[in-house]
Protein backbone atom coordinates (compact mmCIF):
# COMPACT_ATOMS: atom_id res chain seq x y z
CA UNK A 1 0.00 0.00 0.00
CA UNK A 2 1.50 3.27 -0.85
CA UNK A 3 -1.41 5.00 1.50
CA UNK A 4 -2.29 8.62 0.53
CA UNK A 5 -5.04 11.18 2.37
CA UNK A 6 -5.74 14.40 2.08
CA UNK A 7 -5.36 17.52 4.28
CA UNK A 8 -7.68 16.61 7.22
CA UNK A 9 -8.98 19.83 8.96
CA UNK A 10 -9.15 17.24 12.19
CA UNK A 11 -7.61 19.56 15.32
CA UNK A 12 -4.73 18.92 16.93
CA UNK A 13 -4.85 16.98 20.30
CA UNK A 14 -2.40 18.03 22.58
CA UNK A 15 0.06 15.23 23.74
CA UNK A 16 1.10 14.64 27.48
CA UNK A 17 3.81 12.53 28.04
CA UNK A 18 4.50 12.63 31.91
CA UNK A 19 8.29 12.86 32.43
CA UNK A 20 9.86 9.52 33.96
CA UNK A 21 13.77 8.92 35.20
CA UNK A 22 15.56 6.69 32.79
CA UNK A 23 17.17 4.15 34.56
CA UNK A 24 21.36 5.23 35.15
CA UNK A 25 21.30 9.17 34.69
CA UNK A 26 20.39 10.27 37.91
CA UNK A 27 24.08 11.45 39.40
CA UNK A 28 25.41 10.71 35.81
CA UNK A 29 28.19 12.90 34.35
CA UNK A 30 26.52 15.30 32.24
CA UNK A 31 25.91 14.33 28.12
CA UNK A 32 26.41 17.68 26.52
CA UNK A 33 25.66 17.39 22.56
CA UNK A 34 26.68 20.40 20.41
CA UNK A 35 25.12 20.81 16.19
CA UNK A 36 27.94 23.22 15.29
CA UNK A 37 27.65 26.05 13.08
CA UNK A 38 26.49 24.42 9.66
CA UNK A 39 23.02 23.19 9.52
CA UNK A 40 22.20 19.61 10.67
CA UNK A 41 19.76 17.85 8.83
CA UNK A 42 16.46 16.46 10.79
CA UNK A 43 15.25 13.96 9.05
CA UNK A 44 11.55 12.56 9.83
CA UNK A 45 9.83 9.74 8.41
CA UNK A 46 5.86 9.58 8.97
CA UNK A 47 5.00 5.83 9.90
CA UNK A 48 2.94 3.42 10.40
CA UNK A 49 2.53 -0.19 11.43
CA UNK A 50 -0.29 -0.46 10.02
CA UNK A 51 0.77 0.36 6.27
CA UNK A 52 2.34 -2.44 4.54
CA UNK A 53 4.54 0.04 2.39
CA UNK A 54 6.10 1.61 5.37
CA UNK A 55 8.33 -1.43 6.44
CA UNK A 56 11.01 -0.45 3.46
CA UNK A 57 11.22 3.21 4.57
CA UNK A 58 12.23 2.14 7.98
CA UNK A 59 14.51 -0.44 6.80
CA UNK A 60 16.29 2.45 5.09
CA UNK A 61 15.95 4.80 8.35
CA UNK A 62 17.49 2.39 10.06
CA UNK A 63 20.28 1.86 8.49
CA UNK A 64 21.49 5.46 10.09
CA UNK A 65 21.95 3.19 13.72
CA UNK A 66 25.90 2.66 12.44
CA UNK A 67 26.19 5.73 10.02
CA UNK A 68 29.04 8.32 10.78
CA UNK A 69 26.56 11.15 9.85
CA UNK A 70 24.63 9.81 13.08
CA UNK A 71 24.22 12.60 15.03
CA UNK A 72 27.08 15.03 13.73
CA UNK A 73 24.97 15.86 9.83
CA UNK A 74 21.81 13.84 10.25
CA UNK A 75 19.37 13.51 13.42
CA UNK A 76 16.86 11.49 12.44
CA UNK A 77 13.46 10.70 13.91
CA UNK A 78 10.53 8.26 13.24
CA UNK A 79 6.69 9.75 13.72
CA UNK A 80 4.22 6.95 14.03
CA UNK A 81 0.94 8.30 12.89
CA UNK A 82 -2.43 6.95 13.95
CA UNK A 83 -4.69 7.70 10.68
CA UNK A 84 -4.69 4.40 9.22
CA UNK A 85 -4.97 2.46 13.13
CA UNK A 86 -9.01 2.09 11.61
CA UNK A 87 -7.43 -0.61 8.65
CA UNK A 88 -7.07 -3.16 11.18
CA UNK A 89 -4.04 -2.61 13.24
CA UNK A 90 -3.63 -0.10 16.14
CA UNK A 91 0.35 1.31 15.69
CA UNK A 92 0.91 1.61 19.78
CA UNK A 93 3.77 4.51 18.80
CA UNK A 94 1.31 6.39 17.13
CA UNK A 95 -0.44 9.91 18.97
CA UNK A 96 -2.79 12.39 16.97
CA UNK A 97 0.03 14.66 17.27
CA UNK A 98 2.21 12.93 15.05
CA UNK A 99 -0.54 13.02 12.35
CA UNK A 100 -0.72 16.61 12.92
CA UNK A 101 2.38 18.09 12.78
CA UNK A 102 2.30 16.26 9.19
CA UNK A 103 -0.43 18.03 8.23
CA UNK A 104 0.91 21.27 9.62
CA UNK A 105 3.89 20.66 6.69
CA UNK A 106 1.08 20.20 3.91
CA UNK A 107 -0.52 23.11 5.46
CA UNK A 108 2.67 25.55 4.97
CA UNK A 109 2.94 24.28 1.30
CA UNK A 110 5.83 22.07 2.37
CA UNK A 111 4.26 18.72 1.06
CA UNK A 112 1.12 18.02 -1.43
CA UNK A 113 -0.56 15.61 0.50
CA UNK A 114 -0.68 13.81 3.68
CA UNK A 115 0.94 10.10 3.47
CA UNK A 116 3.10 7.12 4.48
CA UNK A 117 5.84 6.35 4.46
CA UNK A 118 6.48 10.24 4.35
CA UNK A 119 9.98 11.71 4.33
CA UNK A 120 10.88 15.22 4.97
CA UNK A 121 14.41 17.09 5.23
CA UNK A 122 14.98 19.98 7.08
CA UNK A 123 11.32 20.43 6.76
CA UNK A 124 10.80 19.88 3.11
CA UNK A 125 8.71 16.29 1.10
CA UNK A 126 11.90 14.19 -0.07
CA UNK A 127 11.56 11.05 -1.63
CA UNK A 128 14.97 10.33 -2.55
CA UNK A 129 15.11 7.44 -0.08
CA UNK A 130 12.98 5.42 -2.71
CA UNK A 131 16.47 5.41 -5.09
CA UNK A 132 18.47 4.67 -2.09
CA UNK A 133 19.81 8.14 -1.64
CA UNK A 134 20.70 9.92 1.30
CA UNK A 135 19.81 13.79 1.91
CA UNK A 136 22.34 16.46 0.58
CA UNK A 137 24.11 17.86 2.98
CA UNK A 138 22.88 21.41 4.27
CA UNK A 139 25.43 24.53 3.59
CA UNK A 140 23.60 26.92 5.65
CA UNK A 141 25.30 28.49 8.77
CA UNK A 142 22.33 29.13 11.52
CA UNK A 143 24.62 28.63 14.52
CA UNK A 144 25.24 26.70 17.27
CA UNK A 145 22.40 24.42 19.01
CA UNK A 146 24.07 22.68 22.28
CA UNK A 147 22.50 20.73 25.36
CA UNK A 148 23.57 19.60 28.27
CA UNK A 149 21.64 16.76 30.31
CA UNK A 150 22.30 16.21 33.11
CA UNK A 151 19.86 14.78 35.89
CA UNK A 152 17.25 14.29 33.60
CA UNK A 153 17.19 17.67 33.09
CA UNK A 154 17.89 19.38 29.52
CA UNK A 155 19.72 22.81 29.27
CA UNK A 156 19.38 23.71 25.71
CA UNK A 157 20.85 27.00 24.16
CA UNK A 158 21.00 29.13 21.05
CA UNK A 159 22.60 32.14 21.32
CA UNK A 160 21.56 33.33 17.45
CA UNK A 161 18.34 33.84 18.45
CA UNK A 162 16.73 36.85 17.89
CA UNK A 163 13.32 35.93 18.22
CA UNK A 164 10.79 33.50 19.41
CA UNK A 165 11.55 30.06 18.87
CA UNK A 166 10.36 26.84 19.83
CA UNK A 167 12.17 23.48 21.07
CA UNK A 168 11.29 20.05 20.54
CA UNK A 169 12.38 17.59 22.02
CA UNK A 170 11.80 13.82 21.12
CA UNK A 171 13.18 10.71 22.81
CA UNK A 172 13.98 8.21 20.84
CA UNK A 173 13.77 4.10 21.22
CA UNK A 174 15.66 1.83 19.60
CA UNK A 175 15.76 -1.87 18.95
CA UNK A 176 12.15 -1.81 19.14
CA UNK A 177 10.63 -5.14 17.86
CA UNK A 178 7.20 -5.62 17.52
CA UNK A 179 4.97 -8.60 16.37
CA UNK A 180 1.38 -7.38 13.89
CA UNK A 181 -0.76 -9.72 14.56
CA UNK A 182 -3.68 -8.17 11.93
CA UNK A 183 -4.40 -5.46 9.42
CA UNK A 184 -1.84 -5.19 6.37
CA UNK A 185 1.62 -6.52 8.12
CA UNK A 186 0.15 -9.38 10.16
CA UNK A 187 2.19 -12.36 10.53
CA UNK A 188 5.06 -9.68 10.50
CA UNK A 189 7.36 -8.93 12.84
CA UNK A 190 8.99 -5.10 12.79
CA UNK A 191 12.15 -3.83 13.73
CA UNK A 192 11.56 -0.08 14.36
CA UNK A 193 14.62 2.35 15.06
CA UNK A 194 14.50 5.84 16.10
CA UNK A 195 11.25 5.87 16.92
CA UNK A 196 9.59 9.00 18.68
CA UNK A 197 8.32 8.12 22.22
CA UNK A 198 7.89 11.25 23.40
CA UNK A 199 7.58 14.85 21.96
CA UNK A 200 7.70 17.92 23.43
CA UNK A 201 7.19 21.27 22.33
CA UNK A 202 8.53 24.42 24.61
CA UNK A 203 8.61 28.36 23.76
CA UNK A 204 11.22 30.72 24.70
CA UNK A 205 12.57 34.30 23.92
CA UNK A 206 15.69 34.09 24.44
CA UNK A 207 17.30 31.07 23.47
CA UNK A 208 17.67 29.69 26.53
CA UNK A 209 15.52 26.42 27.89
CA UNK A 210 15.83 24.32 30.75
CA UNK A 211 13.35 21.67 30.97
CA UNK A 212 12.68 18.27 32.02
CA UNK A 213 14.01 14.77 30.47
CA UNK A 214 11.10 13.76 28.27
CA UNK A 215 10.70 9.90 29.54
CA UNK A 216 9.45 6.05 28.20
CA UNK A 217 5.72 4.81 29.13
CA UNK A 218 6.07 1.97 26.65
CA UNK A 219 9.43 0.18 27.97
CA UNK A 220 9.95 -1.49 24.80
CA UNK A 221 12.88 0.12 23.69
CA UNK A 222 16.79 -1.58 24.24
CA UNK A 223 18.52 1.96 24.23
CA UNK A 224 17.73 5.37 23.88
CA UNK A 225 18.54 8.59 22.11
CA UNK A 226 17.22 12.32 22.28
CA UNK A 227 16.83 14.48 19.67
CA UNK A 228 16.60 18.48 19.74
CA UNK A 229 15.79 20.71 17.23
CA UNK A 230 14.32 24.49 17.18
CA UNK A 231 12.16 26.28 15.01
CA UNK A 232 10.07 30.14 14.15
CA UNK A 233 6.14 29.70 15.72
CA UNK A 234 4.12 29.29 12.56
CA UNK A 235 6.86 27.90 11.03
CA UNK A 236 7.49 24.23 10.97
CA UNK A 237 10.92 23.70 9.44
CA UNK A 238 13.72 23.67 11.36
CA UNK A 239 16.29 26.10 11.94
CA UNK A 240 18.85 23.85 13.69
CA UNK A 241 18.70 20.14 15.37
CA UNK A 242 21.84 18.14 17.16
CA UNK A 243 21.18 15.03 19.17
CA UNK A 244 22.67 11.68 20.72
CA UNK A 245 22.46 8.58 22.66
CA UNK A 246 21.31 8.58 26.35
CA UNK A 247 23.43 5.87 27.38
Amino acid sequence: MNARISISSLPALLLFVPALLLAGHAGADPLVFNSGATQVTLLELYTSQGCSSCPPAERWLNEYVDSEDLWTRTVPVAFHVDYWDYIGWKDIFATPGHGERQRDYARAGRARTVYTPGMFVNGREWRGWTFGLKPRASTRQPGNLSMTIADDRLEVRYPAAAAPLELHIALLGFGIDTRIESGENRNSTLRQEFVVLAHEVHNRTDGHWDVSLPGDQSGQAERYGVAVWINVPGKPAPLQATGGWLD
